[in-house]
Order: C-alpha cells, then structure tokens, then sequence
C-alpha cells in the first residue's frame, strides 16, 4: 500500500517547514502532495519546496484544493493533512493494518493548548464521531481512491466539505476511527474563547443541515459571528 498525503495551504510559506519536517521519514512509503493557493510568495518559490514531492499551484477553496492534489496522487490511500495537524507516530501503520475491511477512516484527536476545556472538547469530538460515522478535517480524514471516486470527491463548496464527504462514505462503508490521536492546533479555539467557539460551531452545523448556503457560514466562521451585520 502506498499513501498520498495530500496538503491543502493558504499563505502558509513561513510556518509550512514544521508541517513538513515530521512527514519526511514518511517519505519511503508516501508522496507529499501541496496544494497552494497562496497569494504572497508560492511555496514552490520557497527554501521548504524540496520538502514535498509535489507542488500545485490552485485557486482558493480547500475542498477544490484537495480534489486537485487527490487528482495528482499516485498512492492507493489518499490521507487529507491541514496544514496545522500532525500525524501520530506509525500513523501509516496503523492505516495499513486495519483498512483492510473498511474503506476511510480518521484519527481521534487533541488540541495543542493550556487551556483545560481543550480537552474536554477534543474528547467530545471523538465521541461525537464515533457515534455518528462523520470526521472532520480536524481528524484527518484517509480514503482509498477507489472509494474517493465511487462518491464523486469532495464537494466544492465553501464550508463543511468534510461532513458532506463523510456523509457520503457512510453510505458505502462505516468509518475507521482509530483511537491514536493527530495533534491539531487550538489556537482558533482559544483566539475567539472557548465557549464561544463551541457555541459558533454547532449554529454553523445545524444551519448546514438545515440547507443554509456554505460560503455564508464561510463568512461567519472566518470571522467568529454568529449572524452576518
């Protein structure tokens, strides 16, 4: 089995050497795909560049970000990394060993921070995923190819492609939810306050589900409202 990790960036050049530092032992056994849609100095441009085998230069939108860098991919196993999320120890390993009778799975997951509730929320995540099949890109989502093109890929839209790529991969096959943990950044959480984000972040789900347009939840969560002036 060989992966395809598959890295989605924004103006991204001057932190994007301690994302790819850590996947270089990887490298024997996976390709490092960027996919750039920085509007400052390209990483291709950069001195970090020949740390990944591949840069592709797109326009904004992570979900169409991912589905160009899954359309380069050579690996069986397509594995979607943010940029600020770092990958457990053997974390190929332990795909390898136990996707064999599924088709996509994700990581349970911590949040880097002080703050006590930090853990508290990462632990809800996890509980919330395994009770309801659907990842975020927070727990870095692994999908074999196969199953990546049987539901049409991410859907481009401007916000919550990874529920809808999950909701979709339920239906042909329930998640692998492995309990080693990837290491996502808190600061988001703690930029905007804890509870607040908490709250902002079920209001933009729940208005997801109930049809509300993508690119306006987009604006909210970018800018930590809860309704737009």
């Amino acid at each position: 089995m060989k992966f395809s990790i598959i890295i989605p960036t924004l103006n991204e050049e001057k932190t994007i050497a301690s994302c790819l530092l850590p996947l270089q032992a990887l490298r024997s056994n996976c390709e490092i795909i960027i996919v750039d849609a920085t509007s400052g100095q390209p990483i291709a441009n950069g001195p970090h560049a020949h740390l990944a085998d591949k840069i592709i230069s797109s326009a904004k939108g992570r979900a169409r970000q991912m589905n160009l860098g899954a359309s380069h991919a050579s690996g069986n196993t397509l594995i979607f990394l943010h940029a600020d999320t770092f990958l457990p120890e053997h974390a190929l390993q332990l795909i390898e060993q136990q996707l064999s009778n599924k088709l996509w799975g994700r990581f349970d997951i911590r949040l880097s921070g002080d703050h006590f509730m930090l853990k508290i929320i990462a632990w809800m995540m996890n509980r919330r995923s395994r009770l309801t099949g659907i990842a975020t890109g927070d727990q870095v989502i692994f999908v074999t190819q196969k199953a990546f093109a049987a539901v049409g890929h991410f859907p481009e839209i401007a916000l919550m492609e990874d529920i809808a790529l999950s909701k979709a991969l339920k239906k042909i096959s329930p998640p692998l939810c492995l309990k080693a943990k990837v290491t996502s950044s808190g600061r988001r959480w703690e930029r905007y306050g804890l509870y607040r984000t908490i709250l902002l972040m079920w209001s933009l789900r729940l208005r997801y589900f109930f049809g509300a347009d993508p690119q306006l939840l987009t604006e909210l969560y970018s800018r930590g409202q809860f309704w737009k002036p």
